[in-house]
């Protein structure tokens, strides 16, 4: 009996021990999660948060950039980003075939790679991926794999705004056009979020949001889509044509300086850069210098006028068809004979041209030409933008002078000889030039006559009718003046034979001009190779589309027109 009671005793000893034991554990529980008596629970609490809780980025997206009419040229569109962690991956040969078949690869490829950066925490798999396709990998649920929340640049229009929109890079900062000068504009600030992750990586809440992501500004171009498109097509049909090297036309509305379309050859799809050659990322209009031709040539005749020596009808003897100047001979075509300013301009005579030019005071024949904005930034802001060359050495010899007057010597932008004639078309005033859409017109700066401005007009006028240089400039319903050039292309040794510039540059209306459009054709190859042959025929095709899209009426109708518009048939 005695013998049983002691061991229950001991018995007993033992469990009120351990209960004891349970007390002391369950104490110590409650202390070190509930009551924070010694800073354990902000501890071990800190400490479980940190293995959970993650601060994630919130991607901004790049502000849009977008034409005058509010058509997008380049949009931020969401994607994501698949990236893995060597050292947490774990994956069977099963799980590794199907993850590089939806990654495009070869499991072999895949596998290089991933043993490549065995040793690193960080590694792409693939950027920019379509959400539905990255979901699908997540949806394999393979341990180290992970997405990432991206925005990917998207351009609508592709290659026809191309090189004046530019393109971002894969972390989507600007590489070129508006894409890099306004790179601050139109980027945008990422915010932060605090989310908890399980022991994958994978987020299972959204705990807060730290600081909300700012989206970048928009930009709205002077361009009209409606207009590059026309104006592209145009283009790319006559360089096809002509077997060119290349071109450009610009379209600038002179009331207001903005330009409504700008476009070049060869150009690239931003979408696709894979095959995409560095000679056809540059904006021709913008960058390329070329020696102007006889486009100038009506500068040189507005000098004229303002020296008061020579009115539009003061005769210029051209005869017998060719001068002597120092060492060189320049010829016309034909011997023109007696004839006025107006035909010299009308005919494009070179000997015309010379004995008008070395009549005027040197240095009053180059303050014209930058007066009207050549040799200077035009000042759009765009990226490489030339300032052309306009050579300004005093005491140049006669052949200098006169081959400044009609065009060689010297080198422009299709941007500035643009601005240029949008002078004549406002009167003599000359408006700032912008790429960006304008709220208001700016004002302008009257840098030549009005009435001298109007005079350069008129004998513009004739080159594109009947007998002048060029006929195919006309369009079938809007007046038309310009001015054809073609010019010798420049080389390591100097002029290249057989290897030209054919430009066109006028405005239309020509009683009440509204746009200005210069064509460049770089080198065209069959045999066709003149100004009024090549470039000309584009020019009639942009100016008479551009005129219809802006809806200016038609000065040019025919018998019936009036009618015909009053009933809507035309």
């Amino acid at each position: 009996m005695k013998q049983a009671l002691k061991q229950d005793w001991r018995f007993y000893l033992v469990a009120a021990f351990l209960l004891l034991l349970l007390v002391v554990l369950f104490v110590r529980m409650l202390t070190l999660q509930v009551v924070d008596v010694d800073g354990s629970v902000s501890f071990l609490q800190g400490q479980g948060d940190a293995r959970t809780i993650r601060v994630e980025e919130i991607p901004a997206h790049r502000g849009m950039i977008t034409d005058r009419n509010g058509q997008p040229l380049a949009v931020s569109t969401p994607v994501v980003s698949i990236w893995v962690n060597p050292q947490q991956l774990e994956l069977s040969d099963e799980q590794l075939q199907v993850l590089a078949g939806k990654l495009q690869l070869s499991a072999y490829d895949l596998r290089e790679k991933l043993s490549r950066y065995r040793n690193k925490q960080f590694v792409y798999l693939e950027r920019h991926m379509p959400p539905t396709e990255a979901e699908a990998i997540l949806a394999l649920g393979i341990r180290g794999v992970y997405g990432q929340e991206e925005y990917r640049r998207y351009y609508p229009a592709g290659e026809v705004t191309s090189q004046l929109v530019g393109f971002t890079d894969i972390e989507n900062h600007g590489q070129e056009g508006f894409e890099y000068s306004f790179d601050e504009w139109l980027q945008g600030k990422p915010g932060s979020k605090q989310v908890v992750k399980d022991l994958y990586q994978r987020t299972i809440k959204n705990l807060k949001q730290i600081e909300e992501p700012q989206p970048g500004k928009d930009l709205a171009l002077s361009i009209d889509l409606r207009l590059q498109y026309m104006t592209y097509r145009a283009l790319k049909a006559a360089v096809k044509h002509h077997r060119a090297n290349g071109g450009s036309v610009v379209v600038l509305d002179v009331k207001t300086g903005e330009v409504l379309a700008m476009v070049n050859q060869p150009a690239f799809n931003p979408n696709d850069r894979s095959h995409m050659e560095i000679n056809s990322v540059r904006n021709r209009a913008v960058t390329d210098m070329f020696e102007p031709g006889s486009t100038v040539k009506p500068i040189t005749v507005m000098a004229a006028l303002e020296s008061g020596k020579f009115g539009p009808h003061t005769p210029i003897d051209t005869r017998p068809g060719y001068v002597r100047v120092g060492n060189k001979t320049l010829l016309d075509p034909v011997n023109y004979g007696l004839i006025d300013v107006t035909k010299v301009i009308t005919k494009s005579s070179q000997v015309g041209i010379t004995k008008i030019a070395l009549a005027l005071d040197e240095e009053a024949l180059h303050e014209a030409f930058y007066r009207m904005g050549l040799g200077q930034f035009v000042g759009t802001g765009f990226p490489g933008e030339s300032t052309g060359y306009l050579p300004n050495r005093t005491g140049k010899r006669p052949l200098e002078q006169a081959a400044f007057a009609f065009g060689a010597g010297l080198a422009v932008t299709a941007l500035q000889l643009a601005n240029a004639y949008g002078v004549f078309a406002c009167d003599g005033l000359k408006k700032p030039v912008s790429l960006l859409r304008l709220d208001e017109p700016q004002a302008g700066d009257q840098v030549v006559r009005a009435d001298v401005a109007k005079n350069v007009v008129d004998m513009l006028k004739t080159v594109t009718a009947k007998g002048g240089t060029a006929t195919r400039a006309q369009t079938d319903l809007y007046g038309v003046a310009g001015k054809t050039g073609t010019s010798h292309k420049v080389g390591k040794g100097g002029y290249e034979a057989g290897s030209y510039r054919s430009i066109f540059a006028g405005i239309a209306p020509a009683d009440n001009p509204r746009i200005a459009v210069v064509v460049v054709v770089d080198d065209p190859k069959g045999r066709e190779y003149y100004g009024g042959e090549v470039a000309a025929p584009v020019f009639s095709e942009v100016a008479a589309g551009s005129l219809r899209l802006l809806n200016v009426t038609p000065d040019l109708l025919p018998e019936n027109g009036h009618q015909l518009l009053a009933r809507g048939g035309m």
